[in-house]
């Protein structure tokens, strides 16, 4: 005969918090790219991540405020179907009312918006004059589960939050690696579009800083690419990162196209010792194969 298998609500009450304290959120942006990074927000940018949960729909927020002072809530974010990642334990502290403006004025806020297309709090969606801004506070002992503990969510799926002591959270596994972040792909297998540079985990931003070699930026839009090589400090990662903040690195064609229609790919890899003398004429070669000097490409030498 199996065991039965661990709850939410065991793990709550080995800690000595009473489940009908705790609101249980699986957040899945419906935004495409702030669903994305979420995760990754989650892991390497904590306080964006919290604001990102901070204010809440109505129905959640009347809820929320009940449990002013008492209660927490368990936020996971939606891993596969019917499945959640733990991400952390929050302390529901207190709460203010924020205007629409002071809404739009939190730098978190802001980020996500202009990054990763949050829509947040519109009039169109929400006509609340005021809305809350809950001070949401990690509880470290539960640290020790983030990115690792998965649990089952139950049906239906499209209803995102539920109360602890309601369900049956199946922890489903608890892993040793994070599941925040996930691994990197292979060198030859990397097709990042712009925004991806700008939402890089630095354990990627730490392993593009050892390459170097050439790389490929292709328009989606007029399908004519670039060919650049990178080497020297920070190798592809500086050179990326370079277009992620400008959108064009200084090239002047580059500077006509829409940095959104941008996918960077790499096209050779080198040793990282490797002279630049040698690294240029591997460059050359690459731009005469693919045709990318302007005009049938965008290199304008």
């Amino acid at each position: 005969m199996s065991s039965p298998s661990i709850q939410l609500t065991d793990l709550l009450r080995k800690q000595g918090i009473d489940p009908s304290t705790v609101l249980v959120l699986r957040h899945r942006p419906h935004e495409p790219e702030l669903n994305k990074v979420l995760p990754w927000l989650a892991a390497e940018q904590p306080k964006v991540y919290n604001a990102y949960q901070q204010t809440q729909g109505k129905i959640l927020e009347r809820a929320m405020t009940k449990l002013e002072g008492h209660g927490y809530v368990a936020s996971l974010i939606g891993h596969l179907p019917s499945k959640a990642v733990f991400v952390g334990l929050y302390q529901i502290a207190g709460s203010r009312p924020l205007s629409r403006r002071a809404y739009w004025r939190v730098p978190a806020h802001v980020l996500m918006r202009r990054l990763y297309g949050m829509v947040g709090w519109t009039r169109a969606r929400d006509n609340r004059g005021t809305i809350r801004w809950f001070n949401l506070r990690r509880v470290p002992s539960w640290n020790v589960w983030t990115g690792g503990l998965i649990i089952d969510w139950p049906r239906p799926e499209r209803a995102w939050w539920r109360r602890a002591h309601r369900y049956p959270f199946n922890v489903r596994s608890i892993l040793e690696e994070s599941r925040l972040l996930p691994e990197m792909p292979a060198w030859n297998e990397i097709d990042f579009t712009w925004e991806d540079l700008r939402g890089l985990p630095s354990s990627w931003q730490s392993i593009l800083a050892q390459w170097r070699g050439i790389y490929l930026i292709s328009d989606s839009s007029t399908r004519r690419g670039y060919v650049g090589a990178a080497y020297g400090r920070d190798n592809l990662l500086g050179r990326w990162l370079n277009y992620s903040r400008t959108g064009h690195g200084g090239n002047v064609w580059l500077r006509r196209v829409d940095p959104a229609h941008l996918r960077f790919t790499i096209l050779q890899r080198v040793s990282p010792d490797l002279d630049p003398d040698e690294v240029l004429p591997l460059e050359a070669s690459w731009k005469h194969r693919l045709h990318t000097r302007y005009p049938s490409g965008l290199n304008d030498n």
